[in-house]
């Protein structure tokens, strides 16, 4: 028995050759540096999400959103060739911002360890991290 469904197995092929087209380049100049970061399919296989992450501002990102709908039709067919199956899926592109949201934890995590740095550095901190003499079980 196979480890992987054929669904499984037809998603990561969609997702390679996606991939591929997206490195060798799409002709629509509003497409910008696009990651393809997964594939799911229908358990019909009629149907296939293409998840991608663009790399640039937003406006390169909506760019790139309607070059990637009007590029839809030559996708399929060229995934067609490349993915042998019964009838090719239809294709949905998804902007799959799981990559932004751990930029911007990151980000947020950076702007808490040089705050609380600068409060060390400034003394600011210390007065509270110091022991007041009264932890070892108290005055006797």
């Amino acid at each position: 028995m196979a480890s992987q469904s054929r669904q499984e197995r037809v998603a990561e092929a969609i997702q390679h050759e996606v991939g591929q087209m997206m490195v060798r380049g799409l002709k629509d100049p509003r497409i910008g540096l696009v990651t393809v970061t997964g594939a799911k399919v229908s358990p019909d296989l009629r149907e296939a999400w293409i998840y991608y992450a663009v790399h640039g501002d937003t406006r390169v990102r909506q760019e790139t959103a309607i070059g990637l709908e009007a590029a839809k039709g030559f996708v399929r067919r060229e995934l067609g060739k490349a993915v042998r199956l019964r009838t090719t899926p239809e294709i949905h592109f998804v902007v799959d911002e799981s990559i932004d949201r751990g930029e911007r934890i990151e980000q947020l995590l950076r702007e808490v360890h040089d705050h609380d740095r600068e409060r060390v550095g400034t003394g600011e901190g210390v007065a509270a991290a110091a022991p007041s003499g009264k932890e070892g079980g108290g005055e006797g």
